[in-house]
């Protein structure tokens, strides 16, 4: 099952602590392991179901270059496929889906994400571009929640995980209720992050 979690520009605390604690939040999700990466004020967390590489998979991942860092939950059908397209692209290290996942967003960026046949939710940092992308299945197979208080962005697997970060509040916003009862799903948030002056957690659309 494996659970992610990540946080950056957190107003106060250690993004590292936090991400951490949001790690353990989300231990019932991944009884194999755990990992952290943090660099300043971006931190990301993993807790793993190992499946496939066993010994090898763990996250979070860095991409050959240093470049990217990834943390991933699900599993990429196709990857076998798409390893064997990138075998000149990319010197793999592991037989695991979540290299392979480093290996296409190294060579296509976000269209890789239409590459993937599977089930997903992945939260990839650019350590040269200093930007965070979280991206899930085509259908919402794999929960993505997101959440944001002014400078403070992150996302987990399970709202949950935002307990740990300080300045928590959560309020129960009665539109989007109605909302999900009436069409079975939320189809958009009501405004894009980076733009909205009340805290707020949400799955990815």
């Amino acid at each position: 099952m494996c659970g992610i979690a990540g946080i950056i520009g957190a107003s106060t605390g250690n993004t590292a602590e936090i991400a951490l604690h949001m790690a353990h939040s989300l231990r019932h999700r991944g009884p194999d392991g755990s990992g952290i990466w943090s660099e300043g004020e971006i931190a990301l967390s993993h807790r793993r179901l190992a499946i496939i590489d066993i010994e090898n998979g763990k996250q979070p991942m860095i991409s050959a270059s240093g470049r990217y860092i990834v943390v991933f939950n699900g599993e990429i059908f196709n990857f076998e496929e798409l390893r064997s397209g990138l075998l000149s692209d990319y010197p793999y290290t592991t037989r695991s889906d979540t290299e392979v996942i480093l290996a296409a967003y190294t060579k296509w960026g976000n269209a890789a994400f239409a590459r993937f046949d599977g089930m997903f939710a992945i939260g990839i940092w650019d350590r040269k571009e200093r930007r965070l992308v979280v991206a899930r299945d085509h259908v919402g197979i794999k929960p993505l929640y997101v959440y944001q208080c002014g400078a403070t962005i992150a996302f987990a697997s399970e709202i949950r995980a935002f307990k740990v970060i300080p300045g928590w509040n959560p309020a129960m916003d009665m539109a989007a209720v109605n909302t999900f009862f009436l069409l079975g799903y939320i189809p958009a948030p009501p405004f894009p992050l980076g733009q909205s002056k009340k805290s707020a957690a949400r799955p990815l659309p």
